[in-house]
C-alpha cells in the first residue's frame, strides 16, 4: 500500500470511516522523500528502540520499523487504530500505545518496552499546538533519548534553533538550549501533508546534553526567570521580571547591573549564560 499516494491514503481513510480531526491538529504526512530521510537522521540501527509520538497512518512509523529493531509508537486519537493495523500489518518490530504523550511516563514506557535495546531516540511529526509542551516534557523527562528528530511548525523551528541573545530567541530558545543541542535539517512545504496546513514546516534535530551548559542552583528558579523576561516581548526584562515576580525595580536593576545588562535591555538580549548569571542573584 502506497501511504504517499492521495488517492490511496483517500480511500484508506474512507474505508474506515476517519474524518481529520481539527483540534487534534492532523494533518498526515504523504511526501515519499520526507519520511525517509528523517528516520534517517536519528541514525538507528536493530539495536535501537525508537519512540514515535503520534503515527498517523503510519508513513514515517513505516520508515522507522526499517531501521529499528522496535518502534512503539504513541497515539491518542484511537480512530486510527483500525487504520494502523491494516498499514502496518507487515511488520513485526512495531507497537502501539494509546495515550497522551503529555501524560505518560515516558521513563517508565521505555523501561518496560526497551529493556533489550542499547538505545533509546525519538522521532516524531508533532502537531502544531503542542510542538512546545511536547519538546519540554521529552528534555525535561530526561529520558535518555541520544537523539530526537521531530518536524515542527517553520516559525516554530526558528525559534528552537534560534542562538540566545539573537532577535529570534524566545523563552523556549533558552530552555531547550539548556537541555540540548539544536540543529535546524531541513524545511518542508505544506504541500506534503493531507490536508494541506496553512503554513510550512521544518524538520529539526536535537542532541540532548550529558550536562547543562551553565550552572545553576535552582532550576525551577532559573526557567522562572527565563519565562518571566520574556513574557511580554516589547517590555524590557526590567519591568517584565519586575512585574511578573513582583520584585522591586531597584533590585532587578542592580542584578542587571552586575551582570553587564542596560535596564532598557530586553529578554532576547541575554544569553543563556546572563539568565544563570541572573538567576543565582535574584
Amino acid at each position: 500500500m502506497d501511504l504517499c499516494d492521495y488517492n490511496t491514503v483517500k480511500r484508506l481513510l474512507a474505508s474506515h470511516g476517519f474524518t481529520f480531526s481539527k483540534a487534534l491538529g492532523q494533518n498526515f504526512l504523504i511526501d515519499p522523500l520526507v519520511c525517509p530521510r528523517m528516520a534517517a537522521e536519528l541514525e538507528a540501527d536493530r539495536n535501537t528502540g525508537i519512540i514515535e509520538i503520534g503515527p498517523g497512518i503510519g508513513t514515517l512509523t513505516k520508515e522507522l520499523c526499517k531501521i529499528a529493531g522496535k518502534v512503539v509508537s504513541i497515539e491518542l486519537d484511537k480512530r486510527l487504530f483500525p487504520v494502523l493495523r491494516e498499514t502496518l500489518s507487515d511488520t513485526d518490530n512495531f507497537e502501539l500505545v494509546e495515550g497522551d504523550v503529555l501524560k505518560l511516563d515516558l521513563n517508565r514506557l521505555a523501561d518496560e518496552k526497551f529493556s533489550d535495546m542499547q538505545t533509546v531516540k525519538v522521532c516524531a511529526n508533532l502537531p502544531y499546538y503542542i510542538t512546545s509542551p511536547v519538546i519540554m516534557k521529552l528534555l525535561e523527562s530526561r529520558l535518555g533519548a541520544q537523539r530526537i528528530v521531530v518536524m515542527v511548525q517553520k516559525e516554530a523551528a526558528l525559534r528552537f534553533c534560534a542562538e540566545t541573545g539573537t532577535r529570534n530567541a524566545g523563552a523556549v530558545t533558552a530552555a531547550v538550549s539548556y537541555y540540548a543541542e539544536t540543529e535546524m535539517l531541513f524545511e518542508v512545504g505544506k504541500e506534503c501533508f493531507m490536508p494541506v496546513p496553512k503554513v510550512d514546516s521544518a524538520v529539526i534535530k536535537l542532541t540532548p546534553r550529558k550536562k547543562p551548559p551553565v550552572a545553576v542552583t535552582d532550576e525551577k528558579r532559573f526557567f522562572e526567570i527565563i519565562r518571566a523576561a520574556f513574557s511580554q516581548r516589547r517590555k524590557t526584562a526590567l519591568n517584565c521580571l519586575s512585574g511578573s515576580l513582583n520584585i522591586p525595580k531597584q533590585c532587578v536593576a542592580d542584578a542587571l547591573r552586575q551582570i553587564g545588562a542596560q535596564e532598557n535591555a530586553r529578554a532576547e538580549s541575554f544569553t543563556l549564560e546572563a539568565f544563570a548569571k541572573l538567576s543565582e542573584i535574584l
